[in-house]
Parts: structure tokens; sequence; C-alpha cells
């Protein structure tokens, strides 16, 4: 009996176990009872590798083809952006046509373009390299903390994950992800698992050198490439995969002989510190993980413009691990019901029912709120936020100007948060400029600035300049915005310069003086954002000729000095400070003294045309007198250097009434490099130019032309080019040029 007792409770034990997971299965939500059935955990490594990294949207297809399910995603740098693009909903497809709409070689210029800057940077742009700008603070020199701010890259992330339908946080995404970054002050691992993802994933990419750091809760972090390149211990701890299925899309260390620069050695050393990292990550693979390494050939890191080509090879790596990767598979409705539980759906742009501008310190937010167009009541027109965003950075107060969307108490804000730099308010600028030719020699300038900006509510900048070389010189320009918006202002300037100025007849230089003129000028103006401005005000000068060498042309002519009415009304839309493609400018000026008895007008009209590879350009300009005498020599108009009738000297043609005009077409033959402006052109202009009231005897009166021949473009120094013009009368000039005028 005891035996038969015993027999029956066994098999009721049997029973109870067998029904257990049953119940427990039913007692389940359906999400969860969905995701019951025994599989292996997977962790999916997407490495860094710049460009390069373009390639794990090659794996994800093909993941998402086997119908491979993960469980969550660390990525490093490259590897972050694709992994917080993914897990935010965006599939490869849409990936790849993002890439392939993203301007790279332009996302890696802070600026947002020659057009879209106001008029006073335009011109600081003109007379200083943006790139020399360094801080002053307390006697100490700061410079930006990086090549790049990454104002364009971080408004693209954005764009990428739909920041503009509402903040985008790690911790809300549907799919774990790990970000890795590493804290450049300390040299630890920063694994961000929470937070925003656009800052996560901007921190990843930071390139030391390259692309500044991002402050983050009190830390200034870099690319995570530098200490876990590929985070495999970093997905193991997130969700305790059985297999790890990890992407290394890392570039080799380069060749000895092709470390040749200290750029090179920089990247180098950046190069062995990843490796190194690299090699201590993969060593903690186990025999059922899986290691993707696409054959991404001499795809660099800086290569972009190849992530459909990285792409593929990612594919074609992960196709080629098929065997490998399929008995991971879930069925097609189970891995439905996978992508169903980690889909995200971006609503649409949501209706902006409030705009605030947080975070200044130094700069009134009416600065900010100027440039944008964005109006409450209507939807988020998120290209149009980020043009004007653009343009708010183009100011130069700012290391960089984000935004996001919240809602607060049933309202969406658009929240805009201007970073001021941390290197500001008062800079030093540079400029320099190397110019020889065949007829008056060699001349250099060194051109150094210091400038206090926001030193009042309203925009008050206080500007010095120092110039040294074949020219010298000083001077200070205060500039006071009148109102917040900084649609009127007040300008007073004081200037004392020096340089040289030669005097030809019969084209032979027959004398070279030192000219000093001493300038002041009160002026008030309307700018018109980004088109121009219009000043009106008194000018006074006094110009004094010393001769140095030749005959002295000016013993019985008067010294005068005085000063006079000037207008002036400058527009510019060209596309560029130097060698424009599109777009046109016009200066138009009027002078008039009663005291001196003339008056003066000045125009000057360019514009630019792009065709195919072509740039057609074209100017056309006149100086002259509109009453009383003619125009004094010392403020007459000249002829004679670079595109100003080139087979002349500077300055060689000198008079009354002048007028010039020319057509030009620039083959476009190269480009700059990633991070740098412009391109590489040869050119060709045709020029006729006519001097109504010569002031010195010419060889040939009437009109007279010239032909120039040029090969230019854009470097950090500024407009460099080489050129050869022939003019009437067989005058020959050839140039060489590096630097800002």
């Amino acid at each position: 009996m005891k035996q038969q007792w015993r027999r029956a409770w066994g098999r009721g034990v049997v029973a109870v176990g067998c029904l257990l997971p049953l119940v427990a299965m039913a007692a389940l939500p359906p999400a969860e009872a969905a995701s019951a059935p025994a599989r292996p955990r997977i962790g999916l490594v997407l490495g860094g590798g710049g460009a390069r990294g373009a390639a794990h949207i090659g794996v994800i297809e093909t993941l998402e083809r086997l119908h491979v399910p993960v469980d969550c995603v660390a990525g490093t740098s490259m590897g972050a952006l694709v992994a917080g693009a993914w897990a935010a909903g965006l599939s490869p497809a849409q990936m790849r046509a993002e890439l392939s709409r993203a301007d790279w070689a332009d996302m890696f210029q802070d600026s947002p373009g020659y057009p879209e800057l106001n008029f006073r940077e335009k011109r600081l742009s003109q007379r200083f390299l943006p790139g020399t700008e360094t801080g002053l603070r307390d006697g100490s020199t700061l410079g930006p903390p990086g090549f790049v701010n990454g104002q364009k890259i971080k408004l693209f992330f954005n764009h990428l994950v739909r920041a503009d339908a509402g903040q985008r946080l790690i911790e809300d995404l549907p799919l774990p992800v790990s970000i890795v970054a590493t804290d450049i002050g300390t040299g630890a691992r920063v694994v961000l698992r929470s937070g925003s993802l656009t800052q996560a994933m901007r921190a990843s990419m930071s390139v030391p050198g390259l692309l500044a750091p991002l402050d983050y809760e009190g830390r200034k972090l870099v690319d995570g490439g530098l200490v876990d390149n590929v985070p495999i211990r970093e997905v193991r701890q997130r969700c305790h995969p059985d297999v790890v299925i990890a992407v290394d899309v890392g570039s080799p260390p380069l060749r000895p002989d092709q470390v040749t620069s200290l750029l090179t050695v920089t990247a180098q050393m950046v190069s062995l510190l990843t490796e190194q990292n690299v090699q201590a990550s993969l060593a903690l693979l186990r025999p059922q993980d899986i290691l993707i390494r696409p054959d991404l050939g001499d795809i660099g890191a800086a290569d972009f413009s190849r992530h459909e080509e990285a792409a593929d090879r990612g594919r074609a790596a992960a196709e080629a691990l098929a065997a490998r990767l399929a008995p991971l598979a879930m069925d097609a409705a189970d891995y439905a019901a996978w992508r169903g539980r980690i889909e995200v759906q971006a609503p649409p742009a949501p209706r902006i029912d409030r705009i605030e501008i947080a975070g200044l310190k130094r700069v009134n937010p009416e600065a900010v709120r100027r440039y944008i167009e964005q109006r409450t009541g209507r939807p988020l027109d998120t290209a149009e936020l980020n043009r004007d965003l653009l343009r708010a950075y183009g100011d130069g107060d700012y290391e960089r100007v984000d935004y996001s969307v919240l809602t607060e108490d049933g309202q969406h804000v658009l929240r805009i948060t201007p970073v001021e730099k941390s290197w500001g308010p008062d800079y030093l600028r540079f400029a320099l400029r190397l110019e020889t030719n065949l007829s008056q020699g060699s001349t250099y300038l060194l051109r150094a600035g210091y400038e206090r900006t926001w030193i009042n509510p309203l925009g008050g900048d206080l500007l010095y300049t120092a110039e040294i070389g074949s020219t010298s010189g000083v001077g200070v320009d205060y500039y006071q915005p009148l109102d917040a918006a900084q649609r009127t202002f007040f300008d007073a300037r004081a200037g004392y310069r020096r340089e040289r100025t030669d005097y030809w007849v019969l084209d032979q230089r027959v004398a070279q003086y030192s000219t000093a003129r001493t300038t002041g000028a009160l002026l008030a103006g309307v700018n018109f954002m980004r088109l121009g401005q219009l000043s009106l005000g008194w000018v006074e000068s006094q110009v004094n000729h010393t001769l140095v060498t030749g005959t002295d042309l000016f013993a019985l002519l008067p010294q005068r000095a005085g000063g006079g009415w000037k207008i002036a009304l400058d527009m510019d839309r060209l596309d560029r400070l130097y060698f424009s493609s599109r777009g046109w400018s016009t200066h138009a000026s009027w002078f008039s003294s009663d005291r001196l008895g003339y008056g003066k007008v000045v125009l000057d009209n360019r514009a630019a045309w792009p065709w195919h590879r072509w740039v057609l350009g074209a100017r056309a300009s006149w100086v002259g007198a509109t009453h009383g005498s003619r125009l004094p020599i010392s403020d007459a108009g000249t002829l004679g250097g670079f595109l100003n009738l080139t087979g002349f000297a500077r300055g060689q043609l000198i008079g009354d009434d002048i007028a010039y005009a020319h057509v030009r077409a620039e083959r476009i033959i190269g480009r700059a490099p990633l991070g740098l402006s412009g391109d590489l052109r040869l050119g060709l202009a045709v020029e006729a130019g006519r001097v109504g009231h010569p002031y010195t005897q010419q060889q040939h009166n009437g009109w007279l032309y010239s032909l120039a021949a040029y090969l230019g473009g854009e470097g950090p120094l500024g407009p460099a080019y080489v050129g050869l013009g022939l003019g009437t009368g067989k005058s020959v000039n050839a140039y060489l040029v590096i630097g800002a005028p």
C-alpha cells in the first residue's frame, strides 16, 4: 500500500511540475508571453572607424534579412551613430538615404556659409582668418578645443533621430542602447545609458583635435575609441547575451613610411591606442560569439563619400557568415513580433506653443531670436529651424546652438540652447598676406586684431587693429548697435596707415612715396540682416606724401586735409568671400566735401554663375568726381593689379573718371580636403579699362585691354593664386599672392 501511495505521489509531483510552466505562461502579459520561447540572447557591438563605420548598415541589413533579433546594442564613434539611429527607428535603407543626402564636406565646416553671415561678420572674415581666433582672458590665451565645433554635425544627428518630434532619451528607447565615450580629463571610459541620444552620439564621435569635446555633466567627452573601440564588455554587462555579434571596422595603423608629418603622427598615436584596446576587447570573445570584420580595403576614416561602398562591404561580410548567423534566427511571425516591440514611430512635428532662448549669460537673447522665423501656433519646420540656428551660430559668439522640443504643462516648447564660447568674449585675430609681382617686387603684411565683444547688453563691439610690414598702421573701431535686434547702429572709427605708393609715367616707375593717411569717421546706419548695410556719416582725413625715391611729383601740389559727408550702400550675396561660385555684390558710395571742393562716387558690381564644372564671373566698376574740381591725386581712382587690368602694375594708372570691366571663366579642377572650404580653379579673364582724365602721361590712351590667366583657390591662409597678365602695349605682369587682402 505504501509503495502504491509513493508511486501516485511521484506521478502527481511530475504532473504539477509539467503544468507549472504552462500556468506561468498563461499568467504573463501578451508581450512577455511572446518573448518566452527559449532562444539565445544576442548582443550587437558596433565598433568605431569613422567613415568605415557605414559598414554597420550593411551588417544590420543582413541581420534583418535573416530575422536575427538583438537584445541590446553598444556602439562607439560611427558605431554609436548607427546604433542610435537604428534604435531610434531608422531602417538600414533610411540610413543609406540620409548618408547619401548629407554633404559631409560641408558638415565638417561649422560656418553657416558666407551668404548666411551678417554683414559685420563678413567684413571681419575679409580682414582676419577665422581659424586664427584666440581667446584672451586675464592675460592668458585660450584656443578653441577643436578644429571643428560640430555645429552642423549635431543638427544632422537631431534630424537623423527625429529630435524635432520631441526629446530623444536613451532610456526611453525600447531597444537597450549603450554609447561609449572617453573622459579626456581622466582617461576614464564613460558609458552613456541615459540622457540625450544625440548628445551621446556627438560625444562618442568627437575625435580629439578634430572635433571639440562635448561638455557633459561636468566632464569633457571625446571619441570612445580611445578606450573601448569595440565595446564587447559593455554589451555583456548590459543584457548578458548568450551570443555576441561584434563588428570591427577599425583602420589598421599606418606603415612607418606613411608617418611623415605632425598630422600623420597624431593619427598614428590615436590608431595605436585604439588598436591596443581593440585587441583586449576581442580577447573577450567566446567560441559561440561571432566576429565580423568587413574587408574595407583602402576606405579611410574620412572617406564619407564612400559610405555606400562601405555599407555594401559590410553586408557582404555578414552574408559570408550567414551559416553561423542562421541558427540565431526567428521564424517570420516571431521576428515580426520582436520588431513590433522595438519599433519606434516618431510622431509628426508638433505645433509649437512657446519658444524659449535658454542658457545665455553675456549675449542678449534677442540677438538669437532675431534669426528665428518659427512662429508659435505653427508646426515646427525643422529645415527652417536648422537654417536659422546656423545663422545665429554665424555671429561668432557661440560654441554651438542647439535645440530641444519639450512638453511642459501640456504645451510644446521649442527650447533653443546657445552655448557661449568658453574662450570668449575677448579675442585675438590674425591675418597674413604675401605678394610678389614682376613690376614691383615683394610685399608682406601681418595684421593683428584685438576684439572685445558684448561690452554692453546691446552688443557693443570694440576692435583694435595693428599692421606691420610693407604697410603699417593702427586703428580702432567702436561699433554700437542701437536696438536689441541690431537693426540700427552707430560706428566710430579712427586710424593711421603708412604704405608705399608708386607713380608711373609712360609705363615707367618714376617715383615712390611713403603715403601716410590719418582718418576718422562717425557713422550711423541700418543693417539688412545678411543682405548688407546702409551707412551715413562724417568722414575726416589727412594725407601726407613723403618722397622715397625718384622725381618729386607732389612738390607743386598742395597737401589738403578735410572732411565731408559720406553715404555708402553695401550689398553682398556672393556664396564665398573669395573665388565665389554664384551670387552678386554691389558697393556704391558718395562723398561730398564743400571744404575740399569736390564730390566722389564709387560703384563696383560683381557676379558669378556656376555652369557644370565651370564658374562664369563678371565685374564692372566706375570711380569719378560728381561736382566741383576733379578728384585730388590722394583720392583718385586707380587701375592695375590682379583682375583690375592684370597686365599692368598695381596702381599704375591713376586719374579721374575711371571705368573697368571684365568677364572670366574658371574651370574647377580640384576640391579642398575634408574640413577646408573652396576649390582649386584654372581661370581666364578678358579685361578692359579706361582712365578718362589721367594724372600722369600714359603710353596709350583710351580703352586699355588685358588678358589674365591664373591658378587659384582658397586655403588655410585665405586666397592663394598665381597669375600672368598681358596688357595693351605688350605690358606684362606676373603675380604670386597668398593671404587676405
